[in-house]
């Protein structure tokens, strides 16, 4: 179920339109959901009202996707400024974040800065995987294909990597909120592929991270290794490691009621004791 559209800016000279999505009653505690590269807040549309029983749950389109803007300035560190915006705008910066792929990094850099940050869960972040491979991946992002009816882009819409447990009805269920119709008629998907040629932000230390963090990896992941799941626990002062079985890359989207279950289980002990 998708929830409650809002739009709002972010700060400095050249403002850029940014939307998120709602789930639960504003006044209760915030938990801020960030989605991967190339995805959008609709990819937690099958958990996040669930987890807005008991909070204010709040999806976040990155700019250069979904339904915020897609500004033609690239810059380094936007993403991160993108939350710092949407923390602001809902005059609350004491939340918990859950990340994945690309939202997990941007988490992580935003707890290692921030100590309010009540809790953290991280899903399937790139550790371990080889250079080579994630320019291979990059390399099929880029490629920005379009086309001729809306039904045909939702047939064709793809997870990168695949997310070969999914199934078909959740598949078509967020590529029917992944695509738009472009200038020339045809239809593409709602991500700017020039966003995964702009240099990351260095990588945050770990150790500064200090509210309690759950790293969830898939155990058929290709983008978070066993190893590099183990030496980020190590680094992470307070963390554990869940791994969901029959899952990939996409793990909230092959096993969604298991990652749910860790989640649920990990916020409500952790909110509660920082509360």
């Amino acid at each position: 179920m998708s929830g409650r559209s809002d739009t709002f800016s972010t700060r400095g000279a050249r403002p850029v339109a940014l939307h998120a999505l709602h789930w639960g009653d504003p006044a209760r505690r915030k938990l801020v959901l960030l989605h991967g590269g190339g995805a959008n807040a609709h990819w937690w549309d099958h958990l996040a009202p669930r987890l807005a029983k008991t909070r204010h749950v709040i999806g976040l389109d990155f700019r250069g996707h979904g339904d915020s803007e897609h500004p033609d300035e690239l810059l380094v560190g936007a993403f991160n400024d993108d939350l710092e915006s949407l923390l602001d705008h809902l005059g609350e910066h004491e939340v918990s974040l859950v990340g994945h792929s690309m939202g997990a990094h941007v988490a992580l850099d935003h707890a290692a800065r921030d100590p309010r940050v009540r809790s953290l869960a991280l899903l399937d972040l790139a550790r371990g995987v080889s250079g080579r491979w994630r320019r291979a991946a990059r390399l099929a992002l880029t490629l920005r294909r379009t086309y001729a009816t809306r039904e045909e882009a939702i047939e064709r819409y793809r997870f990168l990597p695949d997310a070969v447990h999914a199934e078909e009805q959740l598949r078509r269920t967020i590529a029917s909120h992944s695509v738009r119709r472009e200038d020339d008629g045809r239809y593409g998907f709602k991500f700017d592929p020039r966003w995964f040629g702009v240099q990351a932000r260095p990588r945050p230390d770990a150790s500064k991270v200090s509210c309690p963090t759950l790293l969830v990896r898939g155990s058929e992941s290709s983008m978070l290794t066993p190893d590099g799941a183990r030496d980020l626990v190590q680094e992470l002062p307070e963390s554990r490691l869940v791994e969901v079985e029959g899952a990939g890359h996409h793990v909230q989207i092959d096993q969604p009621s298991r990652v749910l279950a860790a989640l649920s289980a990990f916020l409500d002990e952790t909110e509660l004791v920082r509360t």
